[in-house]
């Protein structure tokens, strides 16, 4: 937590907060099938057991749930996932929402298997619609996977008055979208409202006319990271390799 004094931001010093990072309860049953199969590996052949403990090492890894320290302002939009920004287009919006077929700004994210995949929402205000679509798992650095993979698509009206749209897609070793928030919640910018295990992307749709401030190829953290702001008309963003 940041205590503002003024102009003085305080950081209060906890070591122990930066070394044991809390697992996302979500993560909790994966990890115990993760240990007991370690232990049984581990009774037939020792190399076994070693091996299943590097992957519940991983899958603690994996389920990890930082707390992040979200930047507050009316217009911000923050990413609502780690990784790296694999795409800035113009598109339409997943149809199930019923929001039109106007293509809008569009930010992707996609989060590999070493990301933290706790997702944020990336404003404040209430969720006005939640859809579900079943579909495939293909990789979800492919472009066509925002219209035939696995969503969770959830359309927002911030609390300035905007709509955007973000949408949870499954991977390639995706298998389960988990949505932590319902249709007429209020939620705030940076709150965790679901995961995505193993894999997968979150796309954000922008009002139009909104130009994103992050690059394809930027590292985005989820909370904290501001991908647009919408009270301003600066041009898109460049970025350059470094």
């Amino acid at each position: 937590m940041i205590h503002d004094k003024g102009t003085e931001h305080v950081i209060p010093g906890d070591p122990l907060r930066s070394v044991l990072i809390p697992i996302n309860r979500e993560g909790w049953p994966f990890i115990l099938l993760f240990a007991v199969i370690s232990l049984g590996l581990g009774l037939i052949a020792a190399p076994l057991g070693w091996l299943g403990a590097i992957l519940t090492l991983w899958c603690v890894y994996f389920f990890r749930d930082p707390e992040r320290v979200t930047p507050i302002r009316d217009g911000l939009i923050i990413s609502p996932a780690d990784g790296v920004v694999q795409l800035i287009d113009v598109a339409t919006p997943p149809p199930e929402l019923e929001v039109g077929d106007s293509p809008r700004p569009r930010v992707c994210i996609f989060m590999n298997v070493f990301n933290v995949h706790v997702n944020r929402a990336p404003a404040g205000g209430v969720i006005t619609k939640i859809a579900y679509r079943p579909g495939k798992f293909l990789n979800a650095s492919f472009d066509k996977a925002s219209v035939d993979n696995e969503r969770q698509s959830l359309a927002m009206r911030t609390d300035d008055g905007a709509d955007i749209i973000f949408v949870q897609i499954a991977g390639l070793v995706a298998r389960r979208i988990v949505c932590q928030v319902e249709e007429g919640q209020s939620i705030k910018a940076g709150q965790r409202f679901g995961l995505i295990r193993f894999g997968s992307r979150v796309d954000v749709y922008l009002p139009e006319g909104t130009s994103p401030m992050v690059c394809p190829g930027q590292i985005a953290v989820a909370g904290e990271t501001i991908i647009a702001d919408l009270t301003t008309s600066e041009a898109p963003r460049e970025g350059d390799v470094r």
